[in-house]
């Protein structure tokens, strides 16, 4: 089986489009045509729908896409084994992380790595955390620091993580900011400034509120957290930050709970590491302190 046939049908899978796939593998489009027709030729099987404006998987190609996903990660992985064996670090690493991790992490990790492994070219990406779940499963990334979720799924192994203490904050002109030490009654008179649902602080912190029997007020919700800062620094509301963020625009509130998220980096199971990855692994591990 052509495995540049196989890596054709999945980038048309991925990206959605033929037109898109012909892009990220740089070829034309009549020539990723080409390879998915042989593929269909070879296996006797149609595996993309052609008759609709969007790409769809036949029965057949929905039972053939898993075996194909393991067949590219066990090249990938012959690959890693056969790499030659010695001091330095090179190579390419695609990274994937999320903006926060981007803003408040990345750069010192980063600054460390280039200098230590020059010859490493990096490719870096940075999406909110839930969407950087979904793009894990296309491959397109080795490594991706996220926010962990306690929902993840059982194809992802967790290589690294450590706490991130979050604090109470609002504005200091807001009335909470007044208070000594107020109460999770007093927040829930005032609107809270908080990521999406689906997040992990938001189920963080409407757990406290559900578990207290008190009303939480979320009001326009966003995960860029720069964002939920300027948003409370001007008074709209009251939000849970993580304490790295906090300075002195913000007042810090003492409401006798804690609230901690995990940060971690993640891949998929069944992929080995490249070196430059395993590398990366170990400095973050030794700044974070994981």
């Amino acid at each position: 089986m052509d495995t540049n046939a196989l890596r054709a049908f999945i980038t048309i899978v991925d990206q959605g489009s033929f037109s898109e796939a012909a892009e990220t593998l740089h070829l034309t489009q009549p020539a990723i045509s080409k390879r998915l027709a042989a593929l269909e030729s070879q296996l006797n099987a149609r595996l993309i729908d052609r008759s609709s404006r969007d790409i769809r998987l036949t029965d057949a190609g929905n039972r053939l896409l898993p075996h194909a996903r393991r067949i590219l990660d066990e090249i990938h992985n012959a690959r890693v084994a056969l790499a030659p064996d010695s001091e330095e670090v090179e190579g390419e690493l695609s990274l994937l992380a999320s903006h926060h991790i981007g803003l408040h992490h990345l750069p010192g990790w980063l600054r460390r790595f280039r200098r230590d492994y020059p010859q490493v070219a990096l490719n870096v990406q940075f999406m909110e955390s839930d969407a950087a779940y979904e793009q894990l499963p296309k491959r397109h990334t080795e490594l991706t620091f996220v926010t962990l979720s306690d929902s993840m799924d059982t194809h992802l192994n967790v290589f690294v993580q450590w706490p991130d203490p979050m604090v109470f904050v609002a504005g200091r002109d807001h009335p909470l900011a007044a208070l000594r030490s107020p109460s999770l009654a007093d927040l829930s008179r005032y609107p809270a400034l908080l990521p999406a649902t689906g997040t992990s602080t938001y189920r963080l912190v409407s757990r406290l509120f559900l578990e207290a029997n008190l009303p939480l007020d979320p009001q326009m919700p966003t995960n860029y957290l720069e964002t939920l800062k300027m948003m409370t620094n001007v008074g709209l509301g009251w939000s849970v930050l993580p304490q790295r963020m906090v300075d002195d625009t913000l007042a810090t509130l003492d409401v006798g709970h804690t609230v901690t998220r995990v940060l971690g980096g993640i891949g998929l199971s069944g992929r080995d590491l490249s070196a430059p990855a395993r590398a990366l692994l170990a400095l973050v591990r030794e700044i974070e302190g994981a």
